[in-house]
């Protein structure tokens, strides 16, 4: 399965205090804690773990169709640059992000000869002031191609009313927006 995650760095630190008692701890494993505190840039650690547990959540509930909260329990680990790894109970991810000075984004990496991930942007304007929403990701795909959620929130697409043989994973905050496709 497939699952992606974006933070707008400008908007985390507008609305977000993980400075604040008890943040971290309920957030984050110890080891991930110690990286955060050990880091130079404490800040962007955070949301860079955050949006890879993120990222290996809609994963897994795509495939257990099961929404919980537990980040907790996706325990982050960095490999090298751009790319990590979350467990999560006996369940490995393997991430690949992207950091910029706006944006972190997070995906989940599979690879296959049958599979083909393909992965795309859409970034809003910021003088606009957009708010993105997932249809407004679809910018690049035809008219007749919608995103829907199931009942419990999971997205898909359709073509012309027909689910399509995709899995999809959509992302949005703030003045960004990516979505992650997995052609089954």
């Amino acid at each position: 399965m497939i699952g992606n995650d974006i933070v707008d760095l400008k908007l985390a630190k507008k609305q977000s205090n993980w400075q604040r008692k008890g943040f971290l701890e309920k957030q984050f494993s110890a080891s991930e804690i110690k990286a955060i505190r050990n880091s130079e840039k404490p800040f962007e650690l955070v949301w860079l773990f955050w949006s890879m547990k993120e990222a290996a959540y809609k994963s897994y509930i795509k495939s257990n169709n099961k929404r919980f909260f537990a980040p907790k329990k996706f325990n982050c680990c960095i490999t090298s640059k751009n790319e990590a790894l979350v467990k999560f109970l006996d369940v490995e991810f393997r991430i690949n992000y992207i950091i910029t000075i706006d944006y972190i984004h997070s995906w989940v990496v599979q690879k296959t000869s049958k599979n083909l991930i393909q992965k795309a942007f859409f970034i809003a304007d910021e003088r606009q002031q957009s708010t993105i929403t997932n249809q407004s990701l679809l910018a690049n795909f035809t008219d007749d191609i919608s995103i829907n959620k199931n009942e419990i929130g999971i997205p898909y697409l359709t073509k012309s009313n027909k689910k399509l043989p995709t899995s999809i994973s959509t992302a949005h905050h703030g003045n960004y927006g990516a979505y992650a496709i997995l052609h089954l």
